[in-house]
């Protein structure tokens, strides 16, 4: 086999996986709860990563995904991963 023709299956490959992992809008949902009742307990007791995951907004392009709270971005995941973010009035 070629190399360009191997760097063209690998790629395929990696695609095709990107496809099958992009985590899914409850991954999202479940990952900002979680988050939030790590960075402060007490907005995990009052249920606020409830609000703020129920309150988001799931995007997919395909081979990564992303939600949005008020047209910033909150999550976004790739590879079955999930990272929050944005979730401060202080990143302003």
């Amino acid at each position: 086999m070629s190399k360009p023709l191997k760097l063209i299956v690998v790629v395929a490959i990696i695609m095709v996986a990107a496809f099958l992992l992009n985590p899914s809008p409850e991954r999202h949902r479940v990952r900002i709860k979680e988050v939030i009742a790590e960075r402060s307990p007490i907005a995990g007791v009052l249920g606020i990563g409830a609000l703020a995951a129920f309150v988001s907004t799931y995007h997919s392009l395909g081979v990564l995904s992303y939600t949005t709270v008020d047209d910033r971005t909150v999550s976004v995941g790739a590879f079955g991963i999930v990272v929050v973010m944005g979730l401060s009035n202080n990143d302003k």
